[in-house]
Protein backbone atom coordinates (compact mmCIF):
# COMPACT_ATOMS: atom_id res chain seq x y z
CA UNK A 1 0.00 0.00 0.00
CA UNK A 2 1.14 3.56 -0.68
CA UNK A 3 0.04 6.26 1.75
CA UNK A 4 0.48 9.95 1.00
CA UNK A 5 0.16 12.37 3.90
CA UNK A 6 0.13 16.15 3.80
CA UNK A 7 0.80 17.86 7.11
CA UNK A 8 -0.16 21.48 7.79
CA UNK A 9 0.70 23.68 10.73
CA UNK A 10 4.13 24.79 11.88
CA UNK A 11 5.78 21.89 10.07
CA UNK A 12 8.68 23.54 8.26
CA UNK A 13 11.81 24.74 10.01
CA UNK A 14 11.16 22.56 13.07
CA UNK A 15 13.06 19.38 12.15
CA UNK A 16 10.01 17.59 10.78
CA UNK A 17 11.81 15.91 7.88
CA UNK A 18 14.79 14.78 9.96
CA UNK A 19 12.54 13.51 12.75
CA UNK A 20 10.38 11.61 10.26
CA UNK A 21 13.45 10.06 8.64
CA UNK A 22 14.68 8.93 12.06
CA UNK A 23 11.27 7.54 13.05
CA UNK A 24 11.10 5.60 9.77
CA UNK A 25 14.18 3.61 10.75
CA UNK A 26 12.06 1.74 13.29
CA UNK A 27 9.49 0.61 10.74
CA UNK A 28 9.36 -1.57 7.64
CA UNK A 29 8.43 1.30 5.31
CA UNK A 30 9.97 2.92 2.27
CA UNK A 31 9.39 6.34 0.74
CA UNK A 32 10.26 9.96 1.39
CA UNK A 33 9.38 13.16 3.19
CA UNK A 34 9.76 16.66 1.74
CA UNK A 35 8.79 20.28 2.23
CA UNK A 36 6.28 21.77 -0.19
CA UNK A 37 6.32 25.34 -1.47
CA UNK A 38 2.92 26.03 0.14
CA UNK A 39 4.31 25.44 3.66
CA UNK A 40 3.07 21.89 4.09
CA UNK A 41 5.15 18.72 4.44
CA UNK A 42 4.47 15.73 2.21
CA UNK A 43 5.19 12.19 3.37
CA UNK A 44 4.90 9.27 0.94
CA UNK A 45 5.34 5.82 2.46
CA UNK A 46 4.86 2.28 1.24
CA UNK A 47 4.43 -0.84 3.34
CA UNK A 48 1.79 -3.15 4.74
CA UNK A 49 -1.24 -1.31 6.16
CA UNK A 50 -0.60 -2.16 9.83
CA UNK A 51 3.02 -0.98 9.61
CA UNK A 52 1.94 2.23 7.86
CA UNK A 53 -0.60 2.82 10.65
CA UNK A 54 2.09 2.43 13.32
CA UNK A 55 4.54 4.63 11.41
CA UNK A 56 1.93 7.35 10.87
CA UNK A 57 1.03 7.27 14.58
CA UNK A 58 4.71 7.52 15.59
CA UNK A 59 5.26 10.54 13.33
CA UNK A 60 2.10 12.18 14.68
CA UNK A 61 3.26 11.60 18.25
CA UNK A 62 6.80 12.87 17.59
CA UNK A 63 5.56 16.04 15.87
CA UNK A 64 2.25 16.54 17.73
CA UNK A 65 2.95 20.11 18.78
CA UNK A 66 3.50 21.20 15.19
CA UNK A 67 0.74 19.48 13.20
CA UNK A 68 -2.63 21.21 12.94
CA UNK A 69 -4.07 19.17 10.06
CA UNK A 70 -3.29 15.91 8.26
CA UNK A 71 -4.68 14.93 4.86
CA UNK A 72 -4.30 11.29 3.82
CA UNK A 73 -4.76 9.38 0.58
CA UNK A 74 -3.98 5.79 -0.32
CA UNK A 75 -3.20 3.93 -3.52
CA UNK A 76 -1.50 0.75 -4.65
CA UNK A 77 2.21 0.51 -3.87
CA UNK A 78 4.43 1.14 -6.88
CA UNK A 79 7.70 -0.22 -5.47
CA UNK A 80 10.71 1.75 -6.60
CA UNK A 81 11.86 3.05 -3.18
CA UNK A 82 15.07 1.57 -1.80
CA UNK A 83 14.54 2.94 1.69
CA UNK A 84 13.14 6.01 3.39
CA UNK A 85 14.75 9.43 3.12
CA UNK A 86 14.41 13.16 2.73
CA UNK A 87 13.59 14.31 -0.79
CA UNK A 88 14.69 17.73 -1.94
Amino acid sequence: LRRTLHYSGRVQGVGFRLTTEQVARGFAVTGFVRNLADGRVELVAEGVPAELDRFEAAVAEAMAGHISRTERSESSARGGFDGFGIAR
